[in-house]
């Protein structure tokens, strides 16, 4: 597997599959930078960036200090991502709903963005972007997000509009849309896992180093005619 630039932030990378996959693609002889409020654990060739992803300037200072030692473009995975905790819509507090969409889309758009800005002004490269299932493709059931889903509903879109709009000058932009993964955030709902299990057809639930192959290959240059996709990887969930 080859990759056109070496060099990858990972946004949301002390997460658990943001941690994940910034060993993948160290392992794989890229060069990571981290990008998260709170610092990962340290791992081999992974350099730690501090960033708030919803605030601009935080963003833009966290791109300045990523090419501050990146000899070249630097390609990125947007992971950063929160859920709310099974809210009822009629009740949800517009706060919750407001924080969800900024972390989930907000955060995502200044994240590609940024990074955009730079890859279309050095020669271009890729950008993978954490999606759902939950976005375009089911509803969850029997925990209620409706501001997680339009959220992820929205960054496959704003993936698909990007792709459109930078594409031909260099730049592809791509989506993973992993069904539910283990994760200790997803442990948190050990309560419901008979439930989803029930309409997997893998019946298990997905891997965090399986979701970073598939941000590996929409990275590297075996995917180059991949522009807009969005790699739907749930187990068979939706099928149901």
């Amino acid at each position: 597997m080859e990759f056109r630039n070496g060099q990858v932030a990972v946004t949301g990378a002390s997460g658990g599959i943001g941690r994940a996959l910034c060993a993948h693609l160290a392992a794989l002889g890229l060069s990571v930078f981290a990008l998260d409020r709170v610092a990962p654990e340290p791992l081999s060739g992974v350099t730690f960036v501090s960033v708030d992803v919803t605030v601009a300037s935080s963003v833009e200072a966290a791109v300045a200090s990523v090419y501050e030692v990146a000899p070249g473009p630097v390609d990125l995975v947007c992971c950063a991502g929160i859920v709310e905790d099974d809210v009822a819509a009629e009740d949800m507090p517009i706060e919750l709903f407001d924080a969800v969409l900024a972390v989930n889309l907000r955060g995502l758009f200044l994240s590609c963005q940024a990074f955009g800005r730079q890859l279309l002004a050095r020669g271009g490269g890729s950008i993978v972007n954490i999606a759902s299932m939950s976005g375009n493709h089911v509803v969850n059931f029997p925990q209620r997000q409706c501001a997680y889903n339009a959220s992820k509903a929205g960054v496959t879109a704003l993936s698909k509009s990007l792709a459109v709009e930078w594409g031909a000058r260099g730049v592809r932009v791509n989506a993973v849309s992993p069904g539910y993964v283990s994760t200790p955030l997803l442990a948190r709902k050990a309560h419901q896992f008979d439930q989803w299990m029930a309409g997997i057809v893998l019946k298990r639930f997905a891997e965090p180093d399986e979701v970073a192959r598939a941000v590996a290959f929409l990275l590297s240059t075996d995917s180059g005619y991949c522009c807009g996709t969005e790699l739907l990887m749930d187990g068979g969930f939706s099928l149901r």
